[in-house]
């Protein structure tokens, strides 16, 4: 017996993407990252298809209060190439006082696919430290996580 089913795949400029807000005070770096990807990609959609962009826009605010679990804030160490010999580092910590969106943005760009797709991803992710954001026009809706 043959099954007539079919698969549904959706097409670039097909989905109608919304735009969320999301408030990460009080909130581990890990657990809202991969939350936020999935939102990204759109795998929280029936309509998910990996070759096209089916994710939605996520507003992060209050980015300078998210939480690591154990000592994180003092062993956890970013490393950057600045062009010269070396490394640049910095902890967790000292990346917070300076730009602590930047902590939450790499963690969930690190669970984005690495392609093309993955860099237009990351696009619709905007993070701010403090609680507001300037996309009030886009009338973003509250999501919990």
């Amino acid at each position: 017996m043959i099954s007539t089913a079919k698969t549904y795949m959706a097409k670039p400029g097909e989905v109608q993407q919304q735009w969320w807000v999301v408030d990460a005070a009080g909130k581990r770096v890990g657990r809202l990252a991969s939350e936020l990807a999935m939102v990204l990609m759109g795998k929280h959609r029936p309509t998910y298809t990996p070759h096209v962009d089916t994710g939605d826009y996520v507003v992060v605010v209050n980015a300078d209060k998210v939480e690591f679990g154990g000592a994180k804030w003092e062993q956890k160490v970013y490393t950057w190439f600045t062009g010269y010999n070396g490394l640049s580092t910095e902890t967790a910590g000292e990346r917070l006082e300076r730009r602590p969106e930047l902590i939450l943005q790499e963690a969930v760009r690190r669970m984005l696919p690495k392609n093309k797709l993955g860099r237009v991803m990351l696009q619709k992710l905007k993070v701010y430290a403090g609680p507001d954001h300037p996309h009030s026009s886009q009338q973003p809706q509250v999501r919990e996580f």
